[in-house]
């Protein structure tokens, strides 16, 4: 386990973010997961680099949400602004104590915090583009996330750490030929302006055409696994009916049915969490557009574990964002939220402008 726990600071800091002498880099995590922390801070200073440690606690974010008078829910805190404009690096670790903070939390107060950070947002999407800060979202085992996950301790790390090919004598090599295989679907899809997508109450049309598919490699998600675009804003017609829970701050929504028209959620339902999907689409006037597609292909990801992190990279899968887009696929879409939805495609077919390329979860090798 020590060994796992080292490659994990030598992946993040060496691999994902590379960090340099002198660069500062906030790394945000959960008490739960103080090892994780402790070992990309341990590698930061090794190399020279200026680490800020901002660590998070369930309790006290259920304190904020819960007490918090309208005026501070509402403030963006001007220090909050300049380190996010200052900053080299932002590592993101997943350990949280409890999964789901905000479940008792009334989803308009959630929906007021969500529009009062979207700057730090707007921030963060800029300088990315920009070049001027690198990033990764990754995750560190903890207790909560097994038992949310149907894991037990141990085999909830073993997935983890797997999951992040720190089973591998050397990670980062196994992350490189990662990327060459997603490359080649990269240099297909790019090809392609329409896209259909046909599977269980599922008809759904977008427009691609000179938007930019991205590999992620686990440079700035670690698990890597995807490729992914954003389509254009108004091209999204039809219906997709979502496999797994789709979970924003620990609220699980469940069923999730969207219908589309010019580019905007025009009918949505789930079966669970119904009001609270309703209110986040509300959220702010890009939260019903698609910012994000997605092919899931990390196949050896085989298990929903209710963090997003793993599951959308899960092989055989598709997702679609409603929200912010990335700029780097030139998406134009702007919101607060990046909510991730993710449908099980093995019984599924997608046709790129009209031939099918995509076949019960895989790519046709002829595509390739």
């Amino acid at each position: 386990m020590y060994e796992y726990i080292e490659r994990f600071g030598r992946l993040i800091v060496d691999y994902c973010v590379e960090l340099r002498p002198r660069e500062d880099v906030l790394i945000i995590g959960g008490i739960a997961g103080i090892e994780g922390v402790r070992s990309v801070f341990k590698y930061a200073v090794l190399r020279g680099a200026n680490p800020r440690v901002e660590l998070r606690d369930e309790l006290m974010i259920e304190y904020f949400y819960k007490y918090a008078p309208p005026d501070l829910l509402r403030y963006l805190s001007p220090i909050d602004e300049f380190i996010y404009s200052k900053i080299d690096a932002l590592v993101k670790i997943g350990s949280p104590g409890h999964t789901k903070p905000l479940v008792s939390i009334d989803p308009e107060r959630v929906k007021v915090r969500s529009s009062a950070i979207r700057r730090l947002t707007e921030i963060f999407l800029e300088r990315e583009s920009k070049g001027e800060l690198k990033w990764v979202s990754t995750a560190f085992p903890t207790l909560s996330a097994a038992q949310e996950a149907g894991f037990s301790p141990i085999e909830w790390s073993e997935f983890v750490f797997k999951a992040l090919k720190l089973h591998h004598d050397d990670p980062i090599f196994a992350w490189r030929e990662q990327a060459r295989k997603q490359e080649k679907i990269v240099n297909a899809l790019s090809k392609i302006s329409e896209l259909n997508v046909r599977g269980e109450d599922t008809s759904l049309y977008l427009n691609v055409s000179g938007r930019a598919w991205v590999n992620d490699d686990g440079k700035n998600n670690m698990p890597g696994g995807e490729v992914f675009t954003a389509p254009h804003e108004d091209s999204v017609e039809g219906e997709i009916t979502f496999t797994y829970p789709a979970i924003w701050s620990g609220v699980e929504v469940e069923n999730v049915r969207l219908k589309f028209a010019r580019g905007r959620v025009v009918d949505a339902k789930a079966s669970k969490g119904d009001s609270f999907l309703k209110k986040m689409l509300e959220v702010d006037e890009g939260a019903s557009r698609v910012g994000e597609f997605a092919f899931g292909l990390n196949y050896d990801i085989k298990r929903f574990t209710k963090q997003i992190l793993f599951d959308e990279k899960i092989g055989g899968t598709i997702h679609l964002a409603l929200g912010a887009a990335y700029p780097e696929t030139r998406g134009l879409n702007r919101s607060s939220i990046h909510w991730d939805m993710i449908k099980d495609m093995r019984k599924g077919k997608i046709f790129g402008d009209n031939e099918l390329i995509y076949e019960n979860g895989k790519f046709l090798l002829e595509v390739l």
